[in-house]
């Protein structure tokens, strides 16, 4: 009977257009019918093998069985006994744990079920944008003998994977699994995850769960519960759009198709692909083709706009006699936007967006002692394409390097238009909070550590209001004040030390408000250590052992020192800017020159200023502004050079006097 309701429903429902609502109504009709008839008891997918639970406080267990039905669970020597509503849904607390493991729980009704391998320890969320989602795989160039040295079984790993609701709250996330730390699994982390738990074990010995719920490039209100988003109609009004899901099924699927056909008449109209002669051979005839460096870009340009569609680079290089039939690396820096890589022919990799490092291995037997062809099938999608500058172009043996940068040839495959500009649905108000933070209410939580802000710079101004709703409204949910510590934007983009208006700057001194008003967080300040042609730096590790700090001293208690230099207050004197700076942040480090602040009459135009170190305080000036108004420090982007630190080597964060 369960299998004849279902497979009407299926034959129906494929007629219709409607593809989102037939997965979600055939989904409840499964669970309803599989647990309502059968009585077989279901485990949310947090509840599995290897998990990590909080120690030292109840904690939750919970699931699904048939309505009315005993659920009853064998624990450490004890036996729990819970009863499913009528919508079979059950929940049974066991009382605190003291960290340690590993256990294995059973649970039984119509049905037994065996969950193995449990530890208890700190479980800590991890949510935001790319810059947590970013893997361990992508940071292996800085700390790859670390990595692969370095295995934990106490430290462990599960990351939610990507989906959205606009409807409700959901009870379970999709399919997802917990890992131990070993060499291999590292690679799948999130980077800030993986060296903040390592650097959370080493200080305190108590095994780590990592609950890694982040998407890349979603802003704020897509976290946020529709409830708690009430105070923002327009982030209401963009939810109720997407609550059909007709039209979020059309708007899928119109993506979906638009892209595919422009992929298919790029590579219909490639040369490089569809003439006789591959361009990617390593015989081929190049000679006609126009050379350039590999750092410009005027290829890619037509005046002011952007040139899309497929160039294609060929570069010839000597490798020795000692090196031929050996392995190597290849390293491509960074490519805007997709590339697929040819050595002698042979294709060795392929990246389908910008912002992954190029990294690819060359197998044994493909290079030969003399000349040898690369060749980069670049394809430009809707930016300015380019191979971007300061990062590693080389191949490399083990103990030889040759570089790839300087003249290379080049040729257009085919011009595009720009690929068609679709709605990214994760992006949208409560979707990825319905979908990924609620079903996660009942794993108890050490705290939350959250790494965003990049997607809401554009609209600066909300952003106080934004997370002020998000912090509240996550404590909510977990019915507790969890310690939220959060990363500040790093510094990005081309250096200037001062700019009169950023809007980087400003999210930065609105995230140091932030967390210097709402109870019970910390900011980790990363001005130090981002790059300037990269949105996503690789160094997570030092990202991660300032989370750490900060854990430690709002989480632990531990009497340490957890950041740089805090502005706190000023004073005006004469000519001069007295700054004063928050308790218990250690000595500032002396430095020949303090670098990075300006300063502001009574007209707001900023001016580089002097600064010099008096005891606790600062003191501001410059010379030819005789009424001083205001200070600001590390305004701008990328504020290279702006040395404001203590004595533990922390950066001060960017600020602005009231």
């Amino acid at each position: 009977m369960i299998d004849l309701r279902l497979r009407r429903l299926i034959i129906k429902k494929l007629n219709s257009r409607s593809f989102m609502k037939i997965k979600q109504r055939i989904t409840i009709l499964f669970i309803s019918l599989f647990a309502g008839v059968s009585g077989q008891i279901r485990l949310p997918k947090l509840i599995s093998d290897g998990m990590i639970l909080q120690r030292d406080v109840p904690v939750k267990i919970w699931g699904w069985a048939a309505p009315n039905e005993t659920v009853n669970l064998d624990f450490n020597n004890m036996k729990y006994t819970a009863t499913a509503n009528d919508q079979g849904e059950w929940e049974m607390q066991l009382p605190s744990q003291i960290a340690g493991g590993p256990y294995s729980m059973t649970l039984n009704a119509s049905n037994t079920v065996t969950v193995k391998n449990i530890l208890f320890g700190d479980v800590w969320l991890c949510s935001g944008q790319s810059n947590m989602e970013t893997p361990v795989s992508r940071v292996t160039a800085l700390f790859n003998d670390e990595i692969r040295n370095y295995s934990n079984p106490e430290i462990r790993y599960v990351k939610i994977p990507m989906t959205f609701n606009f409807h409700a709250p959901q009870t379970d996330v999709p399919p997802c699994h917990w890992v131990e730390l070993t060499p291999e699994t590292a690679l799948q982390f999130s980077a800030v995850a993986y060296f903040f738990a390592k650097e959370m074990y080493e200080a305190t010995g108590i095994p780590a769960g990592i609950i890694n719920s982040s998407v890349g490039g979603s802003p704020a209100e897509a976290w946020i519960s529709e409830e708690a988003l009430k105070p923002f109609p327009a982030c209401i009004n963009e939810k109720r759009i997407c609550e059909s899901d007709e039209f979020v099924s059309e708007m899928l699927h119109s993506n979906t198709l638009s892209m595919q056909r422009w992929l298919t008449v790029l590579n219909e109209q490639d040369s490089g692909l569809n003439e006789t002669a591959k361009w990617y051979s390593p015989d081929y005839d190049d000679n006609f083709w126009q050379t350039s460096d590999l750092f410009d870009n005027r290829w890619g340009k037509s005046g002011n706009r952007p040139v899309n569609g497929v160039f294609w680079f060929r570069k010839t290089i000597e490798i020795p006699q000692k090196y031929e039939n050996h392995p190597a690396m290849l390293y491509l820096g960074r490519i805007v936007d997709a590339d697929s890589v040819f050595v002698n022919g042979a294709f060795v990799g392929t990246t389908g967006y910008q912002y992954p490092p190029r990294n690819y291995s060359i197998p044994a037997a493909i290079l030969k002692a003399g000349k040898n062809n690369i060749t980069v099938r670049l394809v430009s999608q809707f930016g300015f394409p380019e191979f971007v500058p300061d990062k590693p172009y080389k191949i490399v043996f083990s103990d030889k390097e040759i570089s790839l940068e300087g003249q290379w040839k080049y040729r257009a495959g085919t011009i595009m238009p720009p690929t068609p500009a679709g709605i990214t649905f994760q992006y949208k108000p409560t979707g990825l909070y319905n979908a990924m933070i609620a079903p996660l209410k009942n794993h108890a939580l050490k705290g939350i550590l959250w790494y965003q802000g990049e997607s809401n710079t554009g609209r600066y101004n909300e952003y106080f209001d934004l997370i002020t709703t998000l912090v509240n409204d996550w404590r909510r949910l977990w019915k507790k004040n969890l310690p939220f510590l959060a990363v500040q934007l790093t510094n990005f983009m081309e250096p200037a030390l001062l700019q009169q208006n950023s809007d980087w700057a400003e999210l930065r001194d609105i995230q140091r408000e932030l967390y210097q008003t709402i109870p019970n967080t910390g900011m980790a300040v990363a001005i130090d250590l981002g790059e300037w042609n990269d949105i996503h730096p690789l160094n997570k590790k030092d990202v991660g052992k300032r989370l750490a700090l900060q854990a430690r001293k709002l989480a632990y208690g531990e009497k340490i020192v957890s950041e740089g230099p805090a502005y706190q207050s000023k004073t005006i004197k004469n000519n001069t800017v007295i700054l004063s700076f928050k308790e218990g942040n250690g000595d500032f480090m002396p430095v020949a020159e303090l670098k990075g602040f300006a300063i502001a009459g009574a007209d707001g135009i900023f001016h580089p200023a002097n600064a010099r170190i008096e005891g606790k305080q600062i003191v501001v000036w410059n010379e030819t502004i005789a009424q001083p108004v205001k200070v600001r420090y590390a305004w701008a982007n990328n504020p290279e050079g702006a040395n404001l630190k203590n004595t533990a080597g922390l950066p001060a964060s960017p600020f602005q006097t009231e």
